[in-house]
């Protein structure tokens, strides 16, 4: 199932703008390519996406993007200055479909995707380089505090915008040298 662009998607778009020209960018979870579309708009000098999905790998090779199906960090190879991930996030609802909750749940409590990422994500990006990642008020936060902690990562809030019954956040997060 392909993530259609919603809330979360178009407030991260603006900074993967901005944050984009002239870097090598990785977009994590790429659904539908807005990010990778969004890296290129802002000057990137070039992007990878990857996705779990199959479906969303083949939409996006098929807008000619650069793509690869990957859990992850799984398959991907080389170091990068950006990193957006625009995660699954909620936490599981056993009301929704299976097919759908490979989109938007991100574990139990939410958070499982995004600790893994997190554990991973030094590997694959440089020294100077920064993370976009989304992350809603229904998300624990406690483990993924946890390990920013225990990865020398740091976290600002560069966005905050309010949707229904969730605030989401925009978070850089860069290396604590």
């Amino acid at each position: 199932m392909i993530y259609r662009p919603r809330e979360d998607s178009f407030l991260l778009e603006k900074f993967v703008e901005e944050y984009a020209k002239g870097k090598k960018v990785l977009d994590v979870g790429c659904g539908s390519g807005i990010q990778i579309e969004a890296a290129f708009e802002g000057g990137a000098e070039s992007v990878l996406g990857v996705d779990i999905d199959e479906e969303s790998v083949d939409f996006c090779r098929k807008k000619a993007l650069n793509v690869l199906k990957s859990d992850l960090f799984d398959d991907v190879e080389g170091k990068f200055e950006l990193v957006i991930f625009n995660p699954p996030y909620l936490p599981e609802d056993d009301r929704e479909d299976e097919e759908s909750r490979k989109a938007t749940s991100g574990g139990r409590r939410g958070d499982e995707i995004i600790v893994r990422f997190l554990s991973n994500v030094g590997k694959h990006i440089k020294k100077d380089g920064k993370i976009l990642l989304v992350v809603s008020s229904l998300t624990t936060l406690k483990k993924i505090e946890r390990v920013l902690t225990e990865k020398n990562l740091v976290k600002k809030v560069i966005a905050s915008e309010n949707f229904f019954m969730e605030r989401l956040d925009v978070w850089e997060i860069g290396i604590l040298h």
